[in-house]
């Protein structure tokens, strides 16, 4: 619970009543009414202790900190309406940011000073938690509540035989959090993101109130929220298409040595979207010269003669890098006996170094979970709670090959990385402009993620050298100076003048969305969009009473 000196600089206190009652102060006679009941049960619910208020000050990135003033754990979605309502109340309101898995690398869902949103804590009644992910067989659908994990959703969904269509690679992330940016995946290219495939919301906007959304109704808050980077209102409810579930992967990679016939093939591949055709999964990856010489000598996929192949590949032909394709095809006891013949037709077309296809046969779920079991070894190894400076972009179709020689074989030649860097296509007409995530205007553009981690004892520990590189990309991205017209995914600007280059020209209707849904700016301020409400002043001193800082 908030204690009496962060509550009393917290609130301002006099044009709260029951504010006063809670100090201790008496009201109405001294019976609480069921408005002081509210407050007061919401009040309980806000932790300020230092454990809970410093995890909510770092996320996965560790690049920036920000401490709020407490930590919020509602049980029900009608918890956070109240506290925004609490928020708005105030002559100064307080910022609000949900949190799930504290993914996000540059602060985004911090609330400096304000209340994180612990989403986590949704469901959780005490004496037991209700996991909120109901599955309806005939509609094929999921109910899946904002805070709910993608691996949870997978594996329930799967008693069913029922699966979504479309995952990210890591599945310990948030329902609400992939939604609120879009939810890529090597999937993408043949159903779009995860917002393409959401029914329907239910939504707490920015003026605490609940609102049930769809194409059909509340549509303007619907498209707004999808990719919206938590600025119009706190998803709490997802109801996602579901499909028949396969049973097992034929999980391909094949190796190129020149960037031409890499984004040929991938391009080919994804021409392919009719079920049924092709890979029902297309990735790409970057192995840069260094990192094959001189990196890891296992992977999760790769065996270390796999890695020693590989690497004498880039040595014999003198590439700078290393790409391969990423694919999976699909399978179940039906087509099991089929599936080789199928995937040997389909590499036939491909243009790949003769010899350099590895395949693996493994379960869905294995597949689908194949960055938790990564997860675990980097735990392991100490390499995974370090800064991340990650960059994901969305790059032009008509530019990747001038993007592939101005940083693979430019800004990062001499590069050796610690973690991925992928890059694969999509198709633009599969994702809704009328959504807020943004693209670039081609009808195929390419995801390109730089998934580095600042690890010590490497090239790869200084953080500012990687920061130093990426800003590097993206002034060669910068449409404004001339660049390649990039669109960043995940974005992070720093100036109001970076947001709305961002948006371009959907910058109107998004500030028009923000006045409508969130006219104090108190949601997700960690994202840097629009300014926040000025912080709360501490309130007057009695006379003769010292001011102190709390």
């Amino acid at each position: 619970m908030m204690p009496r000196a962060q509550l009393t600089t917290f609130l301002i206190v006099t044009s709260f009543l029951s504010t006063v009652t809670y100090l201790g102060a008496p009201v109405h006679g001294g019976v609480l009414t069921s408005y002081d009941v509210s407050f007061l049960d919401i009040m309980s619910k806000i932790h300020t202790e230092h454990d809970a208020t410093t995890k909510a000050s770092s996320d996965f990135g560790h690049i920036v900190h920000a401490t709020p003033n407490g930590v919020f754990r509602p049980t029900f979605p009608a918890d956070i309406a109240a506290l925004i309502r609490l928020s708005l109340s105030q002559p100064t309101p307080f910022t609000v940011a949900p949190r799930g898995k504290g993914h996000s690398s540059r602060g985004q869902a911090f609330a400096p000073g304000g209340i994180v949103v612990d989403m986590s804590a949704l469901g959780d009644h005490g004496h037991h938690t209700s996991h909120r992910i109901d599955v309806s067989v005939d509609r094929m659908y999921v109910d899946a509540g904002g805070e709910q994990l993608w691996i949870d959703v997978l594996h329930t969904a799967l008693k069913h035989g029922l699966t979504p269509r479309v995952w990210t690679d890591y599945l310990r992330i948030t329902v609400g959090g992939t939604l609120s940016n879009a939810g890529i995946g090597g999937q993408a290219f043949r159903h779009g993101p995860q917002i393409s495939n959401v029914h329907e919301l239910d939504v707490v906007t920015g003026m605490g109130e609940m609102i049930t959304c769809s194409p059909e109704v509340n549509s303007a808050l619907f498209f707004a929220v999808l990719g919206g980077l938590g600025q119009f209102g706190v998803i709490t409810r997802a109801r996602i298409r579901l499909e028949p579930a396969p049973k097992r992967v034929k999980w391909v990679r094949i190796a190129y040595s020149d960037v031409h016939p890499f984004t040929t093939d991938q391009e080919l591949l994804i021409s392919k979207r009719a079920s049924g055709s092709g890979f029902d999964y297309v990735e790409g990856q970057v192995q840069l010269n260094w990192t094959l010489t001189q990196g890891r000598r296992s992977s999760s996929f790769f065996s270390a003669t796999d890695l020693a192949r590989l690497a004498g590949l880039a040595i014999d032909t003198g590439s700078v890098a290393i790409y391969y394709i990423e694919g999976a095809m699909y399978y179940d006891d039906n087509t099991a006996a089929s599936v080789d013949q199928k995937l040997d037709a389909l590499l036939e077309e491909l243009s790949f170094v003769r010899g350099f296809v590895f395949v693996r046969d493994a379960s869905y779920v294995e597949f689908l979970d194949r960055v938790g079991r990564e997860e675990q070894n980097l735990r392991s190894a100490g390499a995974w709670d370090v800064p991340h400076p990650w960059l994901n972009l969305f790059v032009p179709r008509s530019r990747i090959l001038h993007f592939d020689a101005a940083v693979f074989k430019g800004i990062l030649r001499n590069a050796n990385p610690v973690g991925l860097i992928l890059m694969y296509p999509m198709n633009k007409d599969m994702w809704d402009d009328r959504m807020t995530a943004m693209t670039p205007d081609e009808d195929v553009f390419y995801a390109v993620g730089l998934l580095r981690s600042a690890v010590a004892g490497g090239s790869g520990g200084d953080v500012e050298q990687l920061e130093r590189e990426n800003a590097a990309v993206l002034e060669l991205c910068d449409l404004a100076g001339g660049g390649i017209g990039c669109r960043q995914y995940l974005p992070h600007h720093a100036s109001r003048d970076g947001w709305r280059r961002h948006f371009g020209a959907k910058w109107g209707r998004v500030a028009d969305l923000k006045a409508r849904y969130d006219p104090r700016a108190i949601l997700s301020p960690g994202q840097g969009i629009f300014p926040p409400p000025p912080p709360p002043s501490p309130p007057p001193a009695a006379a003769g009473e010292p001011i102190t800082a709390s």
